[in-house]
């Protein structure tokens, strides 16, 4: 890959995408482009036409995506559903109008059935059910990775698919309703340890997960850009997966909170287990770097310079 290749990271002020920008421009990249939500809305075909046709570029990471946690995806189906195939239908179909060749669509762990076996391979797609409380999000990413495959099979581009695992990090959304489990579990703790209350976390706290730290995801991505990748689909993950219990438990060690963790069984748990299979990303080169407990504290460190400006996600 040339470093002066244009590159348009679509999401670039997502907690994916400026971490890929970031470590792009740390590898010596120097034609990277982005564009806000005001500056263009992904979910307008004309918009994204246009701008591919001015903007011209030659590489095109996809990291746009509306994005949430249980009570999200629970509360707003529809626009979990139709605006992230939207989004993602108008880039892919423009990258194939526009001759892209090389096309990087970042998915979810939750595209895999709710009962499938573990560790999660990718053959396992559309072989079962998925899990109800975020399947509008899992069925659009989902599309998104038969469209790239279809593009391969027809006209034989270089577009892949990267499926990670639960992610956190730097530049998150911190907002309590919206968020995914870490960072929601983080600010929780940071706010109990300030006003000295016990901290109450949903369910029971035996489902297991797998999280990875998001400069490592981007590291997946640069190493997807500068290989071509024999298949169409793989995960990226650590490989080791912990409770939820044990995640709170090391979450309140790194923020330094000494009171009592509640757990409301009466809350849903989700999957009981979402551990990847990532050993066709370890065959081709790739691993992760940071240990979670390394991780949380480089976000929670991250959190603390922007307590007044930290991300929260209204719907």
């Amino acid at each position: 890959m040339d470093k002066n290749s244009k590159i348009y990271i679509a999401g670039h002020r997502g907690m994916v995408g400026s971490a890929v920008y970031r470590v792009l421009e740390q590898e010596g990249y120097t034609n990277i482009i982005g564009r806000t939500s005001k500056e263009l809305d992904l979910k307008d075909a004309l918009a994204v036409k246009n701008f591919f046709e001015t903007e011209k570029p030659e590489v095109v990471i996809d990291a746009a995506a509306r994005v949430g946690g249980i009570l999200a995806n629970n509360e707003y189906p529809y626009q979990f559903l139709m605006e992230n195939m939207q989004i993602q239908n108008n880039l892919i179909d423009q990258s194939l109008k526009s001759n892209i060749n090389k096309f990087i669509f970042l998915g979810s762990s939750c595209i895999y059935p709710k009962f499938a076996p573990q560790p999660l391979k990718e053959e396992y797609l559309l072989t079962d059910s998925l899990e109800p409380t975020n399947e509008w999000y899992a069925v659009a990413k989902i599309t998104g990775v038969k469209a790239c495959e279809a593009i391969r099979k027809q006209f034989n581009k270089d577009f892949v698919s990267l499926m990670p695992t639960n992610l956190y990090g730097t530049h998150d959304n911190f907002d309590l309703k919206t968020s995914h489990v870490l960072p929601a579990m983080l600010r929780k703790f940071h706010e109990a340890k300030k006003n000295n209350e016990p901290v109450e976390l949903w369910g029971s706290g035996t489902p297991m997960r797998e999280f990875l730290f998001v400069d490592d995801m981007a590291k997946s991505v640069v190493f997807a850009l500068e290989n071509v990748l024999p298949e169409h689909l793989y995960n990226v993950g650590t490989g080791e997966d912990l409770t939820i219990k044990e995640l709170a438990e090391t979450i309140q060690k790194v923020v330094g909170h000494k009171g009592e963790i509640v757990w409301d069984s009466s809350k849903p748990d989700g999957t009981p287990r979402k551990l990847m299979d990532i050993s066709k990303m370890h065959k081709l080169g790739w691993k992760h770097e940071v240990a979670l407990e390394q991780g949380i504290e480089k976000t929670y460190t991250w959190f603390l310079e922007n307590i007044d400006n930290f991300k929260q996600v209204k719907m």
